[in-house]
């Protein structure tokens, strides 16, 4: 191939080679040659007492930075009006579990936003074109994973590894501006003149790999990454708490009563018993600084002058923060499981006919307390942290109860975080399917550049969950000695508290959406 390079590996010593292929370089024995070509593999070749190589060059797996993925072709950056940003999947390849994190801050015009780090709950919401009001009803971008229209979910398990192009459509000047002169409509498209309406809000387009001829390769990715919070959001200790209440009541109403007297105060910061004078940690108790997440990806491919083939699979499991009680005989923190299969088909049918056959799956499996992490983090920032400790301690008086002694107040209608954290655990199983079979046929016998597609894919989705959990037990402190330092303890609801898990089932979903399409295009030579 004219053009290519042919270097010295580790010195400056090189040359392009010839239109006819040769080259001549001077190099030593057991030295090595890189050959290598724009939108080409580089290849290494070990010099030996051969007089004679074979370098074969394979197309690089990454699309050309002039060529972008538009609708369903091909075209040069140059021939679009529409503003296309791309980006290299290497760069998609960060540790994390969730692809749409990744987008954030990496292309011009993207507002991205993420509320919360919880596994399951982390899909950041993404606008290419901005929005006008941050609400709910926002609408986010057209996704086109293979030409099939998919869901934020199934963007942001698609692993970095079995993507081969990343781009974004983000001008919607067909319905913003007006058309261009007739004699140029021809040469130009916009998101929205390609896909419609729901081209307004930008498009993202994915292509995954697919096998090329030549022998099997096999790729492995393993990463362990530790998970924490980026910022910890901080609260005042027990004592200042109370004292800070005494001065808003104060301030609102000068003659209202304390409700923190200055005895407490000063026993809980001296550390007084913590079942009269409690002093929680609601954050500390409930939440660890950190945790573990585990990632493997395995992928094949390879092929033949008939089938080329490209099949993947991917493990991923993430772990939440929150602490487990160990007299519970179940985990009440988040643990996501989610497995990916990936396997792409291309069948030379005849010299002019193409069939290609996708198939691709999503399973996760996940376990977590009741209420959610986000909800409980809400929760620990807002409950009272010197009104009753988090559970009290079993005495000789209590040795015969099974239940854990939560603490509450009043008739048992306060907010206790860490109860609702162990109570219980919710479970539930998701999973989507997707098929495609495309047909390609090259129609040069009729007019030279004229090309017939046709696609035909399917997609199914299943949802359901379970919740078990128990009513927890609530304890007041009732009489307190403070001469002999002991204490009673008076149960608020021994009608309703259980020592058994209750079970109740959650939504049931399943969706069956069959679509076929037909495309014919007419492109020049």
């Amino acid at each position: 191939m004219a053009g290519a390079t042919v270097m010295i590996e580790g010195t400056t010593s090189g040359m392009m080679v010839e239109a006819d292929g040769s080259f001549a370089l001077r190099a030593a024995e057991g030295q090595n040659l890189v050959v290598g070509m724009l939108g080409y593999e580089s290849r290494t070749v070990r010099v030996t007492d051969r007089e004679e190589y074979l370098v074969v060059l394979r197309e690089s797996a990454t699309e050309l930075e002039e060529v972008t993925v538009v609708a369903f072709s091909k075209q040069k950056k140059e021939s679009i009006i529409s503003s296309v940003s791309t980006i290299r999947p290497s760069e998609l390849k960060v540790p994390s579990s969730n692809l749409t994190t990744v987008l954030g801050g990496r292309i011009a015009g993207i507002i991205s936003q993420q509320i919360s780090g919880e596994p399951g709950r982390d899909n950041a919401d993404f606008f290419v074109r901005g929005m006008t009001t941050f609400n709910s009803n926002a609408r986010g971008p057209l996704i086109l994973i293979d030409n099939v229209e998919l869901s934020s979910n199934d963007l942001a398990r698609l692993q970095p590894d079995d993507i081969a192009s990343f781009s974004i459509l983000k001008d919607a000047t067909a319905t913003a501006t007006p058309p261009p002169p007739p004699r140029h409509r021809h040469r130009h498209a916009t998101a929205t003149a390609l896909y419609g309406a729901r081209g307004a809000n930008g498009v993202i387009l994915v292509t995954t790999k697919e096998g090329r001829e030549g022998k099997a390769q096999l790729n492995v990715r393993f990463e362990n990454s530790f998970s924490m919070p980026t910022r910890e959001v901080e609260v005042v200790d027990p004592a200042t708490y109370m004292q800070l209440w005494n001065e808003a009541v104060a301030t609102r109403n000068p003659l209202a009563p304390r409700p923190y007297s200055d005895k407490k105060i000063e026993m809980t910061r001296c550390g007084g018993n913590a079942a009269a004078y409690p002093a929680v940690d609601w954050l500390g108790d409930m939440f660890k600084s950190y945790t573990t997440n585990q990632r493997v990806n395995l992928n094949l491919s390879g092929g033949g002058k008939v089938a080329r083939y490209y099949v993947a699979g991917s493990l991923a499991n993430d772990t939440g923060l929150m602490r487990v009680d160990e007299r519970n005989n179940f985990n009440n923190n988040i643990s996501l499981q989610s497995i990916q299969l990936r396997s792409n088909i291309n069948i030379d049918v005849t010299k002019s006919t193409e069939l290609g056959v996708r198939f691709s799956g999503t399973f996760e499996d996940f376990s977590g307390p009741i209420d959610g992490g986000s909800t409980l983090y809400k929760k620990a920032l807002v409950a009272n942290p010197v009104l009753f400790p988090k559970y009290y301690d079993k005495r000789a008086e209590e040795a015969q109860i099974d239940h854990i002694l939560f603490g509450n107040a009043g008739e048992g209608n306060y907010l206790n975080p860490y109860a609702d954290m162990v109570k219980g655990y919710k479970e539930y199983s998701r999973m989507n399917l997707v098929a495609q079979m495309e047909l390609r046929q090259r129609l040069d016998f009729l007019t030279e550049g004229l090309n017939a597609r046709a696609l035909l894919n399917t997609t199914r989705y299943s949802y359901f969950d379970v919740s078990r959990y128990y009513n927890p037990f609530y304890y007041a402190l009732g009489n307190y000695d403070q001469v002999e330092d002991t204490y009673t303890l008076a149960c608020l609801n021994p009608e309703t508290g259980t020592e058994y898990l209750n079970y109740a089932e959650g939504a049931r979903t399943s969706r069956l959406r069959p679509t076929s399409r037909r495309r014919s295009t007419c492109a020049s030579a």
